[in-house]
């Protein structure tokens, strides 16, 4: 990641993820945290991963703390609307820093493509960025998920890993077989697959 366009373009992503006011026990903003864990991901689940891709993975959650899930309707349908309502802004804001860096038109709107979650299962950089999201909830975030719904009943978080399966590619599930999860976690992903 040599070229200038590139390199503005990660220091941009940077400084926005640094304004999340949501810090870490350490004190790092939360979402640059979660942007290093996602493109760790993607170069594990592809070694080649272009220049493009790696700050597509940066942009996952670019800004989210912009957009709080209380100002979305209770419920599944509010959550889903928040959840599709954060695709678009994110990819939106990734292509406006791509191509303010100087990055290529048409790899600033792959990126948007891959942030908004479109052709997911169909299209190569959507899918590795799906894989590495989920592996990265999987593998730092499903602890604290549980514990902040210990009242959902087990068949909910079952429903949940169930659903969170079916987003993966093959490799995906291969990778998140080889996590190293706590006794619990791991026994409720073992029920989803097998139920």
């Amino acid at each position: 990641m040599n070229d200038h366009p590139y390199v503005l373009a990660r220091a941009l992503i940077d400084a926005a993820h640094a304004a999340d006011p949501t810090r870490t026990p350490e004190g790092h903003p939360a979402e640059l945290i979660y942007a290093d864990r996602v493109e760790a991901w993607v170069n594990r689940l592809d070694v080649a991963a272009s220049p493009i891709l790696r700050l597509a993975a940066r942009c996952q959650h670019l800004e989210r703390w912009l957009t709080p899930r209380a100002t979305f309707p209770e419920g599944k349908a509010g959550y889903l609307s928040w959840r599709r309502s954060l695709y678009t802004k994110q990819a939106e804001r990734a292509r406006g820093i791509l191509l303010s860096a100087g990055v290529a038109t048409d790899e600033a709107a792959n990126a948007a493509t891959w942030i908004s979650k479109s052709g997911l299962k169909t299209n190569p950089g959507t899918q590795v960025l799906e894989d590495a999201a989920v592996l990265v909830f999987l593998e730092n975030e499903i602890a604290d998920f549980a514990a902040k719904n210990a009242d959902y009943p087990r068949e909910k978080f079952i429903d949940i890993l169930q659903k969170t399966w079916r987003k993966l590619s093959p490799a995906g599930q291969q990778a998140a077989l080889g996590l190293d999860l706590p006794p619990v976690i791991a026994g409720l992903i073992h029920d989803a697959l097998v139920g």
